[in-house]
């Protein structure tokens, strides 16, 4: 209970950091409106939890600032199994790609939480072992046509190793809290004289079911925070649930874009599609933000059961 109390505490110091920083905030990592369907990617303390024995793929693809030339691309690749009825603990794998005019981000991690019971919920406690890629393949186009200009940079890539850890706690009641770092080596990428800045994340929420004593509405509220000791940003997310079928909600990232989302279940699937309104400088040359995301869950095949036979029934 000591360590759930904590959590909270560091939460509400991190939302007091949040309103008193600069209010000038840049891109760290990638930033997604369906960031309450990617918590593994972030924080491997969450690969599994509040999931059954199921695995889950998720996919969400992000054209950011829509219109404007060499402006971020994104996929986003998750899979990942909750293995509970076997041991407990969850097992992922996350990629994630991203294209920035000349330049190109990937990212790989195998991702294992152990899912720690507790009184009144669970605390998945993770990490994250991967690869992180960067390149640049410039097409320059010069006024004589010399593109054997040496001044020029050229086509250059580089991988490092990566890690990530994160801690996750999903309580009964329906809220959950989550701390994690990633690009914990912060390896430099020499050839790009470039460093992989480390990351520190935090994130809650919580659902209320039959909302206003309305049996079939569910309202949700989610807060992600990220910094690199440099910037501080945050996404604050409020969703409507209809007959857990039907969703809308709106994410606002302050002085960045107000996202508007909407999306809905059926069967085993879940798909969804938000609209960014884009609130900083680039609102008078970018149409906006589009995402789109689908999300798959089959039960995993249950333990089998071995039963023996004596040979007189044989």
């Amino acid at each position: 209970m000591k360590l759930v109390a904590f959590m909270k505490n560091y939460l509400l110091i991190f939302s007091a950091l949040l309103i008193y920083s600069a209010s000038t905030h840049a891109q760290q990592n990638k930033l997604l409106t369906h960031f309450i369907f990617d918590k593994m990617s972030i924080n491997p303390g969450a690969t599994g939890m509040g999931m059954k024995a199921q695995a889950c793929g998720t996919m969400i693809y992000r054209n950011q600032w829509d219109k404007f030339n060499g402006a971020p691309n994104s996929v986003l690749a998750n899979a990942e199994a909750n293995l509970s009825q076997y041991f407990p603990s969850a097992a992922g794998i996350s990629f994630y790609h991203d294209a920035i005019g000349f330049a190109r981000q990937n990212n790989v991690t195998l991702n294992y939480s152990y899912h720690l019971p507790m009184e009144t919920g669970s605390l998945g406690i993770g990490l994250g072992l991967g690869l992180v890629s960067y390149g640049m393949s410039p097409n320059w186009v010069t006024p004589d046509n010399n593109m054997q200009d040496q001044s020029l940079p050229q086509a250059v890539s580089e991988t490092n190793f990566d890690a990530n850890f994160g801690v996750y706690y999903l309580d009964m009641s329906g809220w959950y809290a989550g701390l994690s770092s990633t690009h914990l080596p912060a390896m430099e990428l020499t050839q790009l004289n470039f460093n992989t800045a480390r990351h520190y994340y935090a994130m809650g929420g919580y659902r209320m079911d039959k909302a206003f004593d309305i049996n079939e509405l569910d309202l949700e509220g989610n807060l992600l925070m990220r910094t690199d000791l440099v910037a501080l940003s945050a996404d604050i997310n409020v969703r409507a649930i209809w007959d857990d079928m039907f969703y809308g909600g709106l994410t606002f990232r302050p002085n960045d874009a107000v996202g508007i989302m909407a999306g809905m279940n059926y069967d085993a699937f879940t798909f969804g599609y938000s609209y960014d309104i884009t609130a900083n400088r680039f609102s008078d040359i970018s149409t906006g933000s589009h995402e789109l995301m689908v999300r798959y869950c089959y039960p995993l095949p249950p333990i089998p059961v071995t039963k023996s036979r004596t040979p007189v029934y044989l």
